[in-house]
């Protein structure tokens, strides 16, 4: 019973690490990256699909990506998806390809794009700690209910505390690791 959901905890807590990853990877820095476009939907045909569904993105250039839709008739509503996101970029539409040039950040922009990351960061790290609550509650309700002995409670819960440490400091790496490419010129 315990170790069901010690195990639910942790896929929890796995969730909120990919979770964080897919949100990194969704914030711009200095070079192209195609997940920028991933919350990017266009109207097809009355249906909000992504771009990625919808055309070829690729980078032919560290600060360049193309996006080339696979029907011509759709790259207007492209380049005004684009336009209308927060991504910030200008799409240049030549008829048959959009581009989208990157700019070089401004330091400015960078310590927005920091303090950004440091939120959500923070955010999945209270995610975790949240997840370390309701199981720990879990583990005193077993106790409670006299399917656990006090001594096993402590044991599960310090178990409970090392998964948590461990999920938070991967967290911090992967916040480290995003504010060194932000703050790479």
């Amino acid at each position: 019973m315990v170790k069901e959901i010690l195990k639910q905890a942790e896929e929890k807590m796995k969730g909120a690490i990919a979770a964080t990853k897919r949100e990194f990877s969704t914030i711009r820095t200095g070079r192209a990256n195609p997940a920028i476009l991933d919350r990017v939907t266009v109207d097809y045909y009355g249906t909000p699909t992504r771009i990625t569904q919808l055309a070829n993105v690729s980078i032919p250039e560290p600060r360049m990506i193309t996006i080339q839709p696979w029907d011509r008739s759709v790259i207007k509503n492209v380049e005004k998806a684009i336009m209308q996101s927060d991504i910030g970029i200008t799409p240049v539409n030549d008829g048959q390809i959009i581009r989208l040039v990157i700019p070089p950040l401004t330091e400015e922009r960078r310590k927005e794009l920091v303090k950004l990351v440091r939120k959500e960061a923070e955010e999945k790290r209270i995610a975790i700690r949240n997840i370390r609550r309701d199981t720990n509650d879990k583990i005193k309700n077993l106790e409670k209910s006299s399917q656990i002995a006090e001594d096993e409670t402590k044991r599960y819960e310090k178990q409970v505390q090392e998964l948590t440490d461990r999920y938070i400091k991967e967290i911090d790496q992967l916040l480290q690791v995003k504010e060194q490419e932000i703050m790479e010129v």
